[in-house]
C-alpha cells in the first residue's frame, strides 16, 4: 500500500533539478561545516580523528539542509515466504507483498518517504535504498548503519528524496537480494524535461531460487572455486556472513544439502564487451518484471506514441544487453541522472545499474529484449498496439548488434556535471581475487562486519574525493557506492554503480556532502558475499 499523506510543511518555492542540486550541495556543505563542533558518539579512527557515525548530529544536519517539498509519502513492505509460478513450476522463495517484484514506490523530489517494513521472514532483514543520497542511519546496512530487523519485527524507514530519477530498493542481508526482495523506486521531477506518453518500469533478474536450489547453496558451490572443481568439494558455508556476517544464514541453507558444484558454477561464459568472464553462477531463468519469456509482461500503447523505459537490473550475477531488434533506443538517464542524449541499438546494464530510454511505438507487437550478456537465455517483454501477432521468444535473435554502449560511456548532462576542481584526496581501491580460489576482496582483504573499518578509507565533509577502482582481476565488477552519486572521470555520467572491466582503472569523483559510514562494494551478489566490499568513513577534521 502506498498513500500520499500531503501533510504540508512550510511552503518553499518551486524547485527544479538544477536548483535542487545546487541547494543540496551549498546548504548541506554549510550546515556540515557549522555542525562540525557538535559532539559525536563515534570512536577515533587509526588517524586519530573521530568517525562520523550514523547517530552523529552531522547526519541530521545534512538531512535538515536538503530541500523539502513539504509532503510525506507513505508505503508498506511485508517481507515473507512466497510461492512463485515460473514457467509452470512452483518455486518457494521470499518476496515483498507477495509478488516476484516488490511494489513500485513513487515520490516526488523533496518528499519525505516513510516506509514501514514488516519482517515475516525466518531470518533478520534490512532494506537498502539503492542510489538514493539519503541520511546515513536509513541506508539499511546491517551492523554498520542499523541493527538487522529481527524475524517477526518491524522497522520504519523515513528520509527525504532529494534527487529525481530511477532507483530501486532491496534487502542488504547476505544473499536475500537473489530471491525476490527488491522493487523499483521512482522519484519524479515535477518539471521533468523528458516528454513521454507512457512509462514502463522494467525490473530484470536472473533466477534460480526454488528451481535448482537456493542462493546459499549456489554460494557454497561457487565459493569452492574452479580450482576445486572435480575434487568433490562443494565449499563450506563457514564463510557465510563474509558479506560481512550481515545477518544469519537460513537454517535450511547448509553445506550438507548443497548439490554438486556443477549445478551452480557457470563455466565458459564470456563477453567481449565486458572484457572476459561474464559471470560465475548458472541461472536456469531470466525474468522481465517477474515473468519468463513464455508469458511476457506486456504494455499497451498506441502507434507513434513515445514510451519511457525505466530499466532496473536487480540481478545477482548477470548483466543484460537491452534493445529492440531493428529499432534504436534514445538514452536519457543512467542511475537516475540525465545524460547527453545518445541513440544506441542496445545498452548493457550491469547489476545495480539503471538506464532510462525513449522509444517510439511501432504498429503491432514490439519485443523488448534483455539478453544475459555472455550467457545463454532471454528475458523479454512486449509492447502491443492491439494488432498483429505476439512475438515468439524462440524466434528472437540471440544477440543485439550495432551501436552498443553502457552508462559509464555516456556523458553527464551539463545541468548535473560537477564543477571542475582538483581532488582534495585520492583513494586507490584495488579489486582483487579470482575464480580459481574464489577469494574476491579489496586489496586482498575480505570484508567482515565484525571489523567493518578494517581497510576503510577516510574522507572529511566538504572534500572533493577521487576514487580509483583498480581492477587487478580477470573479471568485470559493477562497483556501487552508497549514499552518493559520483561522476565518471571529468565529464562522464553521474552514477552510483559503474562497470569496471578486467585490468582497467575506473576513476570516479564526488563531493563529500553526506556524512556517515558508507559501504562500497561489487554489486555481483556472490562477490559481495565473499567480501569484495569496504567502507567510506567520514571523519571530523580533528578529534573532539
Amino acid at each position: 500500500m502506498m498513500s500520499d499523506n500531503r501533510h504540508k510543511e512550510p511552503a518553499i518555492p518551486p524547485v527544479t533539478r538544477r536548483r535542487f542540486l545546487g541547494l543540496s550541495l551549498a546548504t548541506a556543505s554549510a550546515a556540515l561545516l557549522a555542525a562540525c563542533s557538535n559532539p559525536s558518539s563515534g570512536s577515533p579512527s587509526p588517524s586519530g580523528r573521530t568517525r562520523i557515525m550514523p547517530s552523529d548530529p552531522l547526519v541530521q544536519a545534512a538531512e535538515d539542509a536538503r530541500p523539502a517539498s513539504g509532503a510525506t509519502v507513505s508505503a508498506s513492505l511485508a517481507a515473507g515466504p512466497f510461492i512463485a509460478d515460473l514457467a509452470g513450476r512452483r518455486a518457494a522463495t521470499w518476496s515483498y507483498n507477495g509478488s516476484l517484484v516488490g511494489p513500485t514506490l513513487r515520490a516526488r523530489t523533496g518528499d519525505a518517504l516513510a516506509v514501514r517494513v514488516d519482517n515475516g521472514l525466518p531470518d533478520p532483514t534490512t532494506v537498502h535504498w539503492h542510489g538514493v543520497a539519503l541520511r546515513n542511519d536509513m541506508d539499511g546496512v546491517p551492523k554498520l548503519t542499523q541493527d538487522p530487523v529481527p524475524a517477526g519485527s518491524a522497522f520504519d524507514y523515513r528520509f527525504k528524496t532529494p534527487h529525481p530519477g530511477t532507483y530501486f530498493y532491496h534487502s542488504h542481508v547476505e544473499l536475500q537480494r537473489d530471491r525476490a526482495l527488491y522493487g523499483a523506486l521512482i522519484i519524479e521531477d515535477p518539471k521533468d524535461p523528458v516528454k513521454a506518453d507512457r512509462e514502463w518500469v522494467i525490473v530484470l533478474d536472473d533466477w534460480l531460487d526454488g528451481i535448482t536450489g537456493t542462493p546459499e547453496q549456489a554460494y557454497a558451490a561457487v565459493s569452492a572455486g574452479m580450482g576445486n572443481m572435480g575434487s568433490g568439494s562443494t565449499g563450506s558455508m563457514g564463510n557465510m556472513g563474509s558479506m560481512g556476517g550481515m545477518g544469519s544464514a537460513s537454517p535450511s541453507a547448509t553445506a550438507s544439502s548443497t548439490p554438486d558444484p556443477g549445478a551452480f558454477m557457470l563455466m565458459g561464459a564470456t563477453s567481449d564487451y565486458l572484457g572476459g568472464d561474464a559471470g560465475d553462477v548458472r541461472y536456469p531463468m531470466h525474468l522481465f518484471n517477474g515473468r519468463t519469456s513464455d508469458k511476457p509482461d506486456s504494455l499497451t500503447a498506441t502507434p507513434g506514441s513515445t514510451v519511457r523505459l525505466r530499466i532496473v537490473n536487480a540481478a545477482g550475477d548477470t548483466a543484460y544487453r537491452v534493445g529492440i531488434p531493428g529499432q534504436k533506443l534514445t538514452l536519457t538517464h543512467t542511475d537516475g541522472f540525465p545524460v547527453v542524449r545518445e541513440e544506441a541499438d542496445a545498452v548493457v546494464v550491469g547489476m545495480g545499474e539503471r538506464v532510462d530510454a525513449l522509444i517510439t511505438v511501432r504498429d503491432g507487437f514490439t519485443p523488448v529484449l534483455a539478453l544475459p550478456e555472455g550467457k545463454k537465455g532471454l528475458a523479454m517483454g512486449q509492447i502491443s498496439t492491439g494488432t498483429g501477432k505476439p512475438p515468439v521468444a524462440a524466434a528472437q535473435p540471440s544477440t543485439l548488434t550495432g551501436k552498443v554502449t553502457d552508462g559509464s560511456r555516456l556523458k553527464a548532462d551539463p545541468s548535473v556535471r560537477l564543477a571542475q576542481k582538483k581532488p582534495d584526496v585520492v583513494h586507490r581501491i584495488p579489486l582483487t581475487g579470482s575464480m580459481m580460489a574464489y577469494d574476491w576482496g579489496i586489496a586482498g582483504r575480505q570484508f567482515s562486519a565484525s571489523d567493518p573499518f578494517a581497510g576503510a578509507f577516510e574522507i572529511s565533509p566538504g572534500q572533493r574525493v577521487q576514487v580509483d577502482f583498480v581492477n587487478e582481476t580477470t573479471m568485470w565488477h559493477p562497483m556501487h557506492v552508497h549514499g552518493h552519486t559520483f561522476q565518471v572521470g571529468t565529464s562522464g555520467a553521474r552514477k552510483d554503480t559503474v562497470i569496471v572491466r578486467p585490468k582497467e582503472t575506473m576513476s570516479v569523483i564526488f563531493d563529500a556532502d553526506n556524512p556517515g559510514q558508507w559501504l562500497f562494494h561489487c554489486h555481483n551478489a556472490y562477490h559481495a558475499e565473499k567480501g569484495m566490499m569496504g567502507v567510506i568513513s567520514y571523519v571530523k577534521a580533528s578529534t573532539s
